[in-house]
């Protein structure tokens, strides 16, 4: 029986520092695994030059490094920095025609190589359609992360459980595999240009009937936040209500 084929999108912005590393950790861990194919597009997003030739090499290594595996490595470049869902969207538009299973996973290499390789294997006879990271504290699972990012992602679940209904602990984990079968017929209807496309790809599946699961993995938080506490709630707040309503329109009566 061939192997299961999932491409996974890893949005690349200005990652010179990280993404080399971790390459070379996925490089290690995925060589050792054949149960599936992995297709890891690593899509640039209008990086600095120099950091766009980092991201490049740092590609074609990981590509040598699987040549004697199942799984490929793909380097895509985006014109113009035009933010994460942009990239993610691009990758997948550019994946193999074959893929059974799509997915993204963040740059900054917070989700470790083990648990990019453990999550993938769950894939094979899979109950679910989407298979979501949760960075939840429990025995047996690490996670390094500030009390801030902790307490602005509950802030973030609680909006998004209010408005959308997903059922999720944490739904802006960066690592989370679709489905194909739902996934491909929702390429051309996505609209979320920000942090907010695995939500509404989620929203979606969930309204055509997909299953969704959640699956605790170690986490270790890299880099410093971006966000503002108040006043990004606000905006979370703001853009999940505007989510909702344009997928009841959309849905129609």
């Amino acid at each position: 029986m061939p192997p299961q084929r999932v491409s996974i999108a890893v949005p690349s912005y200005n990652e010179a520092p990280r993404l080399p590393p971790f390459l070379e950790k996925l490089a290690r861990e995925l060589s050792a695994a054949s149960e599936t194919a992995i297709e890891l597009l690593i899509v640039d997003d209008g990086s600095r030059e120099e950091e766009r030739a980092v991201h490049r090499a740092a590609t074609e290594a990981l590509a040598a490094a699987l040549r004697s595996t199942p799984h490929t490595a793909v380097f895509v470049e985006s014109p113009r920095n035009q933010g994460k869902a942009s990239a993610i969207r691009l990758g997948w538009e550019r994946a193999r025609p074959d893929a059974e299973w799509f997915g993204f996973l963040d740059a900054d290499g917070a989700v470790p190589a083990h648990e990019v390789a453990r999550l993938v294997r769950m894939l094979e006879d899979a109950d679910f359609d989407v298979l979501a990271s949760s960075r939840v504290r429990m025995a047996g699972h690490t996670i390094l992360r500030s009390e801030f990012r902790h307490w602005q992602g509950r802030v973030f679940a609680t909006l998004t459980e209010l408005s959308l209904r997903l059922g999720l602990y944490d739904p802006q984990c960066g690592y989370k595999l679709f489905r194909a079968q739902y996934l491909r017929p929702l390429l051309g209807r996505l609209k979320e240009k920000t942090w907010m496309l695995d939500v509404e790809v989620m929203a979606l599946i969930a309204r055509a009937g997909g299953r969704l699961r959640e699956e605790p993995i170690d986490w270790a938080d890299t880099g410093v936040s971006k966000v503002r506490f108040g006043v990004d709630a606000m905006k979370m707040a703001r853009d999940l209500v505007a989510l909702r309503r344009r997928l009841d329109r959309e849905s129609g009566p």
